[in-house]
Parts: C-alpha cells; structure tokens; sequence
C-alpha cells in the first residue's frame, strides 16, 4: 500500500513538473501558434477582393487589454480573445468560399491554444479578477461589433473577408506582445 501512495505522489510530480515546464515555454508555444494561425488566414482565403474595398470597416481593437502590468492578465486577455475568434470562425462559413481543410485546422490550432491558456492561466486568476472583467467586457464589445457586421451583410462573402482582414490584424497584434513578455 505504501508503494502505491509513491508511485502516486510521484506521478503528480512529473505532471505538476510537466506542466509548470509547458507554462515556462508558453510565450515561445503561442508565438508558434500565431504564426502558425496567420499563415492558416492566408491559405484559407486568396487575396483580399478587390469589390470589397469599398465595404471596409474599422473595428477598433481595444489595444490596452494586452498593454496590463501583469503577464497573467495579458495571457487572460489573449485566451479570451483566442475563444472569440473560435467562436466567429466556428459559424455560419458557408458564403466564405474558403479552403475548409485549412479552415478547420485553423479552428483546431485555436482550440489548441485556448486549451494551453487555459492550463497556464487559471492558477493566478484571482489575482487579476477585476482586471480580466474589465478586458472581458471591452473585448466582447469588439468581437460583438465584428458578429453584427457578419450578421447585418448576412454573412457574404466581403464581410467574411474583411473580418478575416480584422482577425489577421488582432493575431498580429497579440503577436508583438508575446514577443516582448
């Protein structure tokens, strides 16, 4: 019996051990991931339509979300914008005329990175409670802005490309400040 409560103690180690490591190397995990998820927008799509210039919109980002003094509360912020974006791309693709294959790796790429936000970023979330709710809801305000833009063109195809054009924008974003954490 007291082999088995060993053997038990040591397996959570390796795991606590495993995961601490894969939280050590998130930034490095998610600036692979976006540049992954960026060269996935590309190939889904071909090149911006030009008959959908005139339709562009500007969304407006809400940039400080990812501008926080701590890293938890940016990483919080990059795993609820991931499930937004999972959510807009995850509906209603039917008019995108888009590379499904590309598309649905796309998606799983996202779920991939949520999952390791998620891992990382819950043990410190209470620290950040008030901060996250604030990003939430700022957040939230953008991508709802992006889901009736979707809605209101009844999602053709140039409102599928220009939210493509907004999400590529937004991984970029994220992108430059993984790099600095």
């Amino acid at each position: 019996i007291m082999s088995d409560f060993g053997l038990i103690l040591v397996g959570l180690t390796l795991c606590t051990t495993t995961s601490s490591l894969q939280c050590n190397y998130l930034s490095l995990q998610q600036r692979k991931a976006i540049e992954n998820s960026l060269q996935l927008l590309d190939k889904i799509g071909k090149k911006f339509p030009q008959q959908c210039l005139t339709e562009k919109t500007f969304f407006r980002f809400p940039e400080q979300v990812l501008k926080p003094r701590q890293k938890e509360a940016v990483k919080m912020a990059i795993e609820e914008i991931f499930h937004h974006i999972f959510h807009i791309f995850s509906k209603n693709l039917t008019l995108a005329a888009w590379d499904g294959t590309a598309l649905k790796q796309f998606q799983n790429g996202l779920y991939q990175q949520i999952e390791q936000l998620e891992a990382c970023v819950i043990k410190n979330q209470t620290r950040c409670f008030q901060n996250k709710e604030d990003n939430r809801l700022k957040l939230k305000k953008y991508f709802r802005k992006i889901d009736c833009f979707l809605k209101d063109k009844q999602h053709n195809l140039c409102s599928w490309e220009i939210s493509r054009a907004e999400i590529r924008r937004c991984l970029q974003l994220i992108d430059k400040v993984i790099r600095r954490i």
